[in-house]
């Protein structure tokens, strides 16, 4: 139980890190374009993982968490990176962040759905919630808009539909990996093929310029360390610890990732915004609720 929690405090680290995510990948992405920036930031952080986490034997992997772990890991990355670098504007950037953060709520689903952890009413109105408050960022300056969300979204389809794509994807990787890894690590190799794939992306599309200077250097190993570091330490959390408590806190990061966002993109953000920020992580604290009043077995000891 002691290395359950110590785990669960490891993946928790993992939720500050990722907060910084969406601003380190848009100022990346404006130096040294969508794919390249994102081809540098996976290699570099492959780097990092390797020197702090070290490498495994594949033969010591269980082969079904080999190829649904890296299948799953990597579309996700590619759906995270993308959608943030084809977004049009810093603003558009972090709602498109804001949508790729629906996948704690959809990962405490997918824990009830297949992993049979136990929940209660609250988990209707604490989903409800979640999805109502994406839906008020996407409004625009008038909150809950259909019609101005709709605007947003076909505006820049692609960015929009790749962060929700991301954020099943990534449910799916929680919960493939919480039954198949068998306690494996694999966020080294998951790392050195995004990088691979997004530098095969590159190469097919031609290539491009990549402006290299001091700040866009800063803001690569910035992002690139919290990124590897950010996935060693979450990986940690769900192979050992409680994946229900770290899905819960995770539910925080949309109004941490807003606030430095903003600062790192000097991006302002509407009262709206903000009020759907607040949904977000009023829902989780709801689903956190439902999870944890009718505990059982936890998802992952």
């Amino acid at each position: 139980m002691k290395n359950t929690h110590k785990a669960t405090l490891i993946g928790l680290v993992a939720v500050l890190l990722w907060s910084s995510i969406v601003g380190l990948i848009r100022s990346v992405s404006d130096h040294l374009g969508p794919t390249g920036g994102a081809a540098m930031m996976y290699s570099v952080a492959s780097v990092f993982l390797l020197l702090s986490a070290g490498w495994v034997e594949l033969r010591e992997f269980p082969r079904r968490y080999l190829v649904w772990g890296s299948l799953l890991f990597v579309s996700y990355e590619l759906c995270l990176s993308l959608s943030i670098g084809y977004a049009n504007t810093a603003r558009q950037a972090i709602e498109v962040g804001m949508v790729n953060y629906l996948w704690p709520t959809f990962t405490i689903v997918a824990a009830i759905l297949f992993n049979r952890q136990r929940t209660n009413f609250l988990i209707v109105p604490g989903f409800l919630l979640s999805v109502a408050g994406i839906c008020w960022v996407l409004g625009g300056e008038q909150g809950f808009d259909l019609a101005g969300m709709l605007h947003n979204v076909r505006d820049n389809p692609l960015s929009y539909g790749l962060a929700f794509a991301g954020a099943l994807i990534w449910a799916g990787y929680c919960t493939v990996t919480a039954r198949i890894a068998g306690g494996r690590n694999g966020v080294t190799l998951f790392f050195m093929l995004v990088s691979v794939t997004l530098w095969l992306k590159y190469l097919l599309e031609g290539g491009g310029h990549m402006a290299f200077s001091w700040e866009a250097i800063v803001y690569l190993v910035l992002a690139a360390g919290a990124m590897g570091f950010g996935y060693g330490a979450w990986n940690v959390g769900i192979l050992h610890g409680n994946v229900t408590i770290l899905a819960g806190a995770s539910y925080f990061i949309p109004v941490l990732s807003a606030a430095l966002s903003t600062l790192l993109l000097r991006a302002p953000l509407s009262l709206a915004f903000w009020q759907g920020a607040a949904m977000v992580c009023g829902g989780a604290i709801l689903c956190w609720f439902a999870t944890r009043a009718r505990r059982s077995t936890p998802i992952l000891d």
